[in-house]
């Protein structure tokens, strides 16, 4: 019998997760595995428990949570040599931007459909100087709402919670000077915001780089230059009817490796975990790991 670990946040989301606990149970059983089961309640608990176990121990990982979820098995897959064992994603997270790219079902019975036909597809993940992410490495205004939001707010409004929180943001903010060095420039300018996508979106905008794809060896990166946030909403539009090739305050290329460096103290965020400061190297690593998909 096949075996299968299946780590959760009972605490992400709206927490309904543990309700449809025993039907997943139920259904993975059925199609074949013997399921493990993982209930993660601390921080660094996820990576304490990823380290010990054997290379070729699983056939198969569930993670069910957000992209912070995500994230941190990611790190631990890679950090630990477990990254040829494939990952299915069930979105019980506030955030579910990489799941739903991906079009991953949160309903128990379609969930463990797709891991019963076991279909995968490989994905690239972006490493960011030491630290791993699937989706988006972002700085600057709006990045790192989700580090900052507050716990009980966020349960409370659910998505809504991140928008008022990053509204918060928008008075005190002031441009950040950049040097972004790409394989075939350096850009030296005044950023409001950038991004460096693997997948179309993140903040549950659903196309921030329609172009994007998670096994191409490349990142899409998209930055808003010194726009005042007067402006910022006309030319975020503008980018999203996809004129931003065009618009002098968005910058947009893609890459396998980009660096960015700063005099100011940033920090970026990786799909809503806190990343290392800048300055920073990101590289592509092609089709690093397994997604079980439709």
């Amino acid at each position: 019998m096949k075996k299968i670990k299946l780590i959760y946040n009972p605490y992400s989301g709206d927490k309904t997760f543990k309700f449809d606990l025993d039907i997943y149970v139920t259904n993975l059983q059925e199609a074949g595995y013997e399921v493990h089961m993982f209930r993660s309640t601390k921080q660094g608990d996820i990576e304490n428990h990823l380290k010990y176990i054997q290379k070729d121990f699983y056939d198969a990982f569930i993670i069910s949570g957000g992209d912070g979820t995500i994230n941190i098995v990611l790190n631990c897959l890679m950090k630990y040599n477990l990254n040829h064992i494939p990952i299915s994603i069930i979105p019980s997270g506030t955030a579910n931007d990489f799941a739903r790219f991906l079009r991953l079902p949160k309903e128990p019975d379609d969930a463990c459909k797709i891991i019963a036909n076991n279909k995968t597809v490989s994905v690239d993940v972006g490493l960011c100087n030491e630290q791993y992410f699937i989706n988006v490495c972002a700085g600057g205004l709006f990045a790192n709402v989700s580090e900052k939001i507050d716990k009980n707010f966020k349960e409370a409004l659910g998505k809504l919670g991140y928008y008022i929180a990053a509204l918060q943001d928008i008075h005190t903010y002031r441009p950040i000077n950049l040097k972004i060095t790409n394989s075939k420039e350096v850009i030296e300018d005044k950023f409001d915001l950038f991004l460096v996508l693997n997948s179309s979106g993140t903040g549950s905008i659903k196309n921030l780089s329609p172009t994007a794809s998670i096994s191409d060896g490349l990142f899409d990166f998209v930055g808003f230059k010194n726009v005042g946030i007067a402006n910022l909403p006309s030319v975020a539009i503008k980018y999203l009817k996809g004129e931003y090739l065009e618009h002098d305050k968005i910058l947009f290329f893609t890459d396998k490796q980009i660096k960015i460096e700063s005099l100011e103290e940033v920090y970026c965020d990786l799909d809503g975990e806190k990343g290392p400061m800048l300055p920073i190297t990101i590289k592509n690593m092609p089709n690093a790991i397994k997604v079980f998909i439709e």
